[in-house]
């Protein structure tokens, strides 16, 4: 029973786009979208890359919540759901990248300043919009208009956009962040509108970025939630992956420097040197100021999962360690299952049928869902849902406990559904010994033969009609005739028998 729902549920969702091409505005939970630093102590300087009188990678100067105050959105227990570790950060979510399944979450939905996490965003912007072999000019606004981390780039210096990118999510350059904006933008503004848009593009709805570093600003706002959707986002970009999982990058020599310049990633867990080492890591992005406190932004992946750490409002020792705890305790407690694969062993030969032949339409085989070890995919639900993606013909959302676990998307084949015209009248079935025989073509002189048969008729009808008017008009004439014929010739019989 279960397969032929899967089953019906696909054909409908392919029916439902044959027989409807206009937009469909149904809500989707956010596990079907998809649709993937350390700080030097105050007062002391960073690796050579920290501008005199900042205390780390960004700068300070406007009031922001508190860190580390409790807060009001704690993730109820899910039944069935392992008990998450104790968190001390004021923000923080843990989702699974390929499913989007949120594992854990505290306040993960509060506004609250990001610091330099905002890199990610402006990263997947400039990827997606410009060249990395591109000359890339450092203007005076982006030289003297940022401070904290940088590379101490100069006026009217040269890098190409590789280069700047590299120096922005390893270093933390504001000043190359600042440089890419315009350089992609065309100008600075324009730039952060496309960040913005693109947010909203992927749902986040806690986001309002008015600058491409992260640099304090009182409306630079954003969520755990929406950075990790943004993040969930950018690992599905290889461009990305490779610059978040480089540690070490040397910049040539340049029109202003002579020098090689050597970029080191700040996050800790990266680096096999560093006491906060962990293995999985496979990318991140650091952040501090004074007024959001540091902020954390990690990406791990181990036996198929890819876990997306976000925390905020952190110091400088909690954010590596909430951050461990929720890595560790995603990875001991949940795996990944292929729902196309899952679908197909089910069994029922319709569904299985229906599957193979991807008639009309089939599901992402890509497409997972992220459930607790010891939790099999027959124990989820599923609900089918519409979609706007021009792509597929619906997602199934599949839920544990009513908590989302994941979604695929249906996706159309090259095999259209004729809709069926409800406005037309429906054609006379065709026999199928009339439909083998050939069409005969039009006879002009069976035509011309039917046309002087009725005229024919015509004619004896009237003649008949004719003949009863006058009947007894011709009856009298015909008897008069003969008494006359009569007549004669008896008195030519009485005139030979006088001769004689």
């Amino acid at each position: 029973m279960r397969g032929r729902r899967f089953a019906a549920l696909l054909l409908t969702a392919a029916c439902l786009t044959a027989s409807h091409s206009g937009s469909w505005n149904f809500s989707v939970h956010a596990a079907g979208v998809q649709p993937e630093g350390e700080a030097p102590e105050a007062g002391q300087p960073g690796t050579g890359t920290s501008k005199p009188g900042q205390s780390g990678e960004d700068a300070s100067g406007t009031d922001a919540p508190e860190a580390g105050q409790p807060g009001t959105e704690d993730q109820a227990q899910t039944e069935g759901w392992p008990t998450p570790p104790e968190v001390t950060g004021g923000r923080a979510i843990l989702m699974e990248a390929n499913s989007g399944t949120i594992l854990f979450e505290k306040n993960s939905r509060q506004q609250g300043y990001p610091a330099s996490i905002t890199k990610i965003a402006t990263a997947i912007v400039a990827i997606e919009n410009g060249n990395f072999s591109d000359q890339v000019t450092f203007s005076h606004d982006a030289v003297f208009k940022t401070e904290g981390s940088g590379i101490w780039r100069d006026v009217d210096e040269v890098m190409t956009l590789e280069e700047c990118m590299y120096a922005m999510m390893l270093e933390s350059a504001n000043e190359c962040a600042y440089a890419i904006a315009e350089h992609v933008g065309g100008t600075y503004e324009e730039f952060v509108g496309m960040m913005n848009a693109k947010a909203a593009e992927l749902g986040c709805q806690g986001t309002n970025f008015n600058n491409p570093h992260g640099l304090p600003d009182e409306e630079h706002l954003t969520t755990c939630y929406d950075m990790a959707l943004i993040s969930c986002y950018a690992l599905q970009n290889d461009t990305f992956r490779q610059i978040v999982g480089t540690v070490r990058y040397d910049i040539p020599p340049t029109n202003k420097h002579e020098e090689i310049t050597y970029l080191t990633n700040h996050h800790k867990m990266m680096k096999q040197s560093e006491s906060r080492y962990y293995e999985p890591c496979i990318g991140g992005k650091t952040g501090y100021t004074q007024v959001s406190g540091h902020t954390l932004v990690t990406f791990a992946e181990k036996e198929g999962v890819t876990l997306v750490t976000v925390v905020m409002q952190e110091d400088k020792t909690s954010q590596y360690e909430d951050t461990r705890a929720l890595l560790d305790w995603g990875f001991e407690h949940f795996y990944n299952s292929s729902i196309s694969r899952n679908i197909a062993e089910e069994g029922q030969q319709t569904e299985g049928e229906f599957l193979e032949t991807g008639r009309f339409a089939d599901l992402d085989q890509e497409a997972v869902v992220t459930l607790p070890k010891g939790v099999s995919f027959a124990e989820t639900e599923q609900e089918l849902a519409m979609t706007n993606d021009p792509q597929a013909a619906g997602i199934l959302q599949f839920t544990y406990n009513k908590k989302p676990v994941g979604a695929a998307n249906i996706l159309r084949t090259m095999e259209e559904i004729v809709p069926y015209p409800f406005q037309e009248a429906p054609e006379t079935p065709v026999l199928q010994e009339e439909a083998e025989q050939p069409e005969a073509g039009v006879n002009s002189w069976l035509i011309v033969g039917i046309v002087l048969g009725v005229i024919l008729l015509a004619g004896l009808g009237f003649g008949i009609y004719l003949l009863k008017d006058n009947f007894h008009w011709i009856r009298h004439r015909i008897m008069n005739r003969q008494r006359g014929q009569i007549h004669r010739h008896i008195i030519g019989r009485k005139s030979r028998r006088r001769r004689r």
